[in-house]
């Protein structure tokens, strides 16, 4: 066997490059790309090894460590988890900024590689720049604080390490069970090291993400408790995307004639229009899909987590005789809340359970039902979404009229904030996978850097994201990547002047509003910020607008411009749209305002609507 002799940076990035993957029968290279912020804990090696390979494995500078990595995590979510980015940063505070976003990747379940520079491994030169010491456990370096937000966690303190550990890691990121991110922390005197490599390591793997196919006794019993279910109702999760069983669960809902409802990673599953449409459910969900929530006997729950949002912290299911199927590629999700589990992936287990399901079709009435119910939420959704005279239009009016003008495919990316519950009760999809709201860990910030990474992976569609004015303020700098690399995208500003969305939880809850919005926090004067020049010193098109009507004439002229445009609108901080189930919080047991305590009391009264398992 022949061997080769680089640096264990040479050899990582050889790695990478030869690894490929089948995606819709094409093969393609498994890692698109590699975002990196380079400093001396991985320039003269990492980037030395990245440089000649720019071709096939390209470099994008990123302005912030958290939104380059956040911009590859929303690149996996566009490509269905079939293909991988690679954040790369030096050690210290470039490491630690990435710690958020590799949080993100591993609640929702998404593939991310993270490289970062650590310290040396033979320790002569300790304590290096950037080095944070621990006095007891020479060790620990900050590459540790990866280890609670991570699948796959490893130190290269020796060159050959990376011959056992990458294929660990890919093997790892393409798991449906146990999918999520990857971190190698790259000593800095390792990456230099040379060794003999095989050359076998390095010839081209090509992947295929597999199927695991369910128990054939699971998938009987869950016939079973499906034969005899009277008012079904299937939730559909972010899993059925990453699956690319859309088209499955629709003829799975169509020949079973069972109702849809979505989670938020699993908006657009199914277009708007579908007859089995029910709505989202949930705490950021339709009136109509909580009502046959409430009333459902058999819920069949397909690749989501079941948090909080979804279950109305587990108030949402009503039925004394309700019984829950969870079918998922992980058997953590799988068999929670004591569910009837059904491990396996969503596509392979959907056609596994229709065909033992037989001819069974779920009772006409009750779909009549859910078709009176959905009907009138839209009818909710059209009063609020149509323009009104209000000095300031609503967040609702905002979303009705983009929705309106765009485009059948255009996606729609946001995450944190009010915005992700206006837009999933509201957001009409036009099309099957036409919507992005990182919700798993709302992280204020993905929003625009999310929209740069789907669009990165896709740059036949719009990529529209709605940015309130506190992400915008947190985390912008990903729009002059945008501008330097001629990845267009659309930015909907909205402008409340603070965080209104928790403010009204807090005023909701008992509390006097407080360090939410601008007007309550300890300032001494109050400056709007002009968002419009901002975005402009940043290379972009913007212009402000303020009624509902030059919004949609300004969207079409963002369609049009060639390169990003920003639209800023004031939005009213206090205009929500009703519906959603109830959620969870901490309300104090003790409190001087009579409005905190009938809260507490409010909470105490819901609470006894919870399910202690199923």
């Amino acid at each position: 066997m022949g061997v080769i002799r680089l640096t264990m940076a040479q050899a990582l990035v050889r790695y990478l490059v030869a690894q490929r993957i089948v995606s819709d029968g094409v093969e393609l290279p498994l890692f698109a790309g590699v975002f990196a912020i380079f400093g001396h804990g991985n320039v003269t090696c990492l980037g030395e090894a990245l440089e000649p390979v720019r071709d096939v494995l390209p470099t994008w500078r990123g302005q912030n460590e958290q939104s380059m990595a956040l911009a590859g995590i929303a690149y996996a979510r566009a490509k269905r988890r079939r293909q991988i980015m690679v954040a790369a940063s030096s050690i210290g505070p470039g490491a630690t900024n990435m710690v958020t976003a590799a949080a993100v990747a591993h609640a929702n379940r998404l593939p991310m590689l993270f490289l970062a520079g650590d310290v040396f491994a033979n320790r002569l030169p300790d304590p290096v720049l950037q080095q944070v010491e621990h006095f007891g456990n020479p060790t620990i370096s900050v590459n540790d604080a990866f280890r609670a937000v991570t699948r796959y966690w490893d130190r290269i303190t020796r060159p050959e390490q990376i011959i056992t550990s990458l294929p660990q890691a890919v093997t790892m990121m393409l798991d449906p069970a146990d999918c999520g991110p990857a971190l190698l922390g790259l000593c800095q005197d390792i990456q230099a090291e040379a060794f003999d490599y095989p050359e076998s390591f390095f010839e081209p793997t090509v992947h295929r993400i597999p199927r695991p196919r369910p128990d054939a006794e699971q998938i009987s019993t869950a016939v079973d408790i499906l034969r005899k279910a009277k008012q079904p109702l299937i939730i559909s999760g972010g899993g059925v995307h990453y699956s690319l069983a859309c088209a499955e669960l629709a003829q799975f809902a169509e020949r079973h004639n069972i109702p849809i409802s979505e989670t938020i990673a699993g908006r657009a599953s199914i277009p708007h229009e579908h007859p089995l449409n029910v709505g989202p459910i949930g705490v950021s969900g339709s009136t109509s899909a909580n009502t046959i929530a409430a009333a459902a006997d058999v819920v069949l729950a397909i690749g989501t987590r079941l948090q909080d949002f979804t279950t109305g912290s587990w108030t949402a299911f009503r039925n004394p005789g309700f019984r829950l199927i969870c079918l998922n590629a992980a058997r953590f999700d799988a068999t929670k809340h004591r569910a009837l589990s059904v491990v396996g992936d969503a596509r392979t287990s959907l056609a596994e359970l229709s065909s033992a399901l037989g001819p069974y079709r779920a009772p006409a009435s009750w779909v009549q039902n859910a078709q009176r119910e959905y009907c009138a939420w839209g009818e909710v959704v059209d009063s609020h979404t149509k323009p009104t005279n209000a000095e300031q239009p609503s967040y609702a009016e905002v979303i009705g009229a983009i929705n309106r003008v765009c485009g059948d495919k255009d996606l729609v990316v946001s995450a944190a904030g009010g915005l992700p519950g206006e837009l999933a009760k509201l957001w009409r999809a036009k099309s099957v996978g036409s919507f992005d709201c990182e919700f798993g860990y709302s992280c204020m910030g993905y929003e625009i850097a999310g929209a740069l990474g789907a669009k990165m992976a896709d740059r036949s569609r719009e990529v529209i994201a709605f940015v309130g004015d506190g992400s915008y303020l947190m985390m912008n700098s990903e729009i002059y990547s945008s501008i330097l690399t001629d990845h267009k995208l659309v930015l909907i500003v909205c402008d409340n002047a603070g965080f209104a969305v928790i403010d009204r939880l807090q005023i909701g809850q008992g509390g006097k509003s407080f360090n939410n919005m601008f007007l309550t926090s300890k300032i001494k004067r109050f400056v709007p910020v002009d968002f419009v020049q901002h975005a402009q010193s940043l290379g972009a098109v913007a212009e402000r607008v303020q009624s509902i009507s030059e919004l949609e004439q300004a969207f079409a002229r963002a369609k049009m411009a060639d390169r990003t445009a920003c639209i800023v609108i004031n939005v009213a901080a206090q205009r929500w749209t009703p519906g959603g189930a109830w959620w969870d919080v901490g309300v104090p047991d003790v409190s001087t305002r009579e409005e905190v305590l009938r809260a507490r009391d409010n909470m105490a009264a819901e609470r006894v609507h919870q399910r202690v398992g199923v």
